[in-house]
């Protein structure tokens, strides 16, 4: 006999397991890869197929414009289910309160006892260290509530140099080793730089390293209608479950609403993105040439340019070719007379290049 047949079965096992594994990858064959995770259940929609379990997802929208209501929303929904863990870094407790008191009566909106709101305590930031301390601490609130879905308003807060794309790419994939490790679900709200209303949201809008969006799993995002003050839509910008249901034909409308304690976004209607985008006038023609003059001094390239405006590349090409401060002096100011007919023949000048822009708009 060779030895005890129960250790060369378990040889054998361990040898196989090694051929399965190189460092730090494991892999198996794509027949075995599918039949394994058939056995798991599909992952849940959390919120109206925006956001689905397991997955680490981005909120973004431009300022005041109420993303971190919405989330708030949504938390108050998958707490109803489960227990969510909210860390909030934008407002205090007190801001927070009077948000959610009415008006007339003081009376507090009531939210399920599922839901917990965490901010960060100033006393404590270790800031040589501070997005490596918030990740080990969400970490830890989490598992010592037992709580599956985590709500973090706001990236800018914990990752100050977003704009980084290594500083970035690290942070989110600390929070993918959450979700990797513990089946987690992450929201994570983010910014928008300043958008022109008259341009359609796109993932280039999201605030910080281009790399970013990368790293999520799915996002969506908040537009503030032109037509109405309290209207917002909802566009999804990147999805990997479900289906891709609120592109720029469908977009969620929504009013911004407050009843009693509650404010909320209230749903209206499936639309056109384009129905709430404002009207190009002569002030956003002058504007974006502007804006895309200013992008190339910050040394985005053409494709660059077309993306965060939402055009195309040969559109963005000839907006570069209209100068508007060509014959201006050192100090910004046109000739002697404040105003001189320089800056009226520019933007004549930019008129008849938008005639040819908006002719071929299709190319």
């Amino acid at each position: 006999m060779e030895g005890d047949p129960k250790k060369v079965i378990q040889g054998e096992i361990e040898a196989k397991r090694a051929e399965r594994s190189a460092g730090l990858l494991n892999f198996k064959t794509a027949n075995r890869a599918a039949l394994d995770a058939s056995l798991r259940p599909n992952p849940k929609d959390l919120y109206h197929g925006l956001w689905y379990e397991g997955e680490v997802c981005c909120l973004f929208s431009d300022s005041n414009v109420g993303k971190s209501i919405y989330a708030v929303q949504m938390a108050e929904y998958i707490a109803y289910d489960q227990i969510v863990l909210y860390v909030d870094c934008e407002l205090s407790d007190k801001q927070f309160q009077l948000r959610y008191t009415d008006d007339d009566s003081g009376a507090l909106h009531r939210f399920p006892d599922t839901l917990y709101r965490a901010e960060i305590d100033p006393s404590r930031i270790d800031f040589k260290n501070l997005e490596k301390q918030i990740i080990q601490d969400i970490e830890k609130a989490a598992k010592l509530l037992d709580c599956h879905v985590i709500i973090i308003d706001n990236l800018t807060y914990l990752c100050n140099n977003s704009e980084k794309g290594d500083v970035a790419g690290l942070f989110m994939m600390s929070l993918i080793n959450l979700k990797q490790l513990y089946g987690w679900s992450i929201l994570v709200i983010a910014h928008t730089p300043k958008r022109n209303l008259t341009d359609p949201i796109t993932q280039n809008h999201l605030a910080g390293s281009k790399k970013l969006i990368n790293f999520f799993d799915s996002a969506f995002s908040i537009g503030k209608s032109a037509r109405d003050e309290n209207l917002r839509y909802v566009k999804q910008i990147k999805v990997r479950a479900g289906a891709f249901e609120y592109n720029a034909e469908n977009v969620m409308v929504y009013e911004l609403t407050k009843e009693g304690g509650y404010v909320h976004f209230e749903w209206k209607a499936y639309g056109s993105e384009r129905e709430h985008l404002r009207e190009v006038d002569e002030s956003d023609k002058t504007f974006q040439v502007e804006r895309a003059h200013e992008y190339k001094r910050q040394g985005k390239t053409v494709r660059e340019i077309a993306g965060l405006m939402g055009i195309s590349k040969s559109k963005a090409d000839r907006l570069l070719k209209i100068d508007t401060m060509s014959q201006t002096d050192k100090n910004g100011t046109n000739g002697t007379s404040g105003t001189s007919g320089t800056t009226k023949a520019a933007v004549q000048t930019g008129d008849l290049w938008y005639n040819k822009l908006d002719n071929n708009e299709n190319d």
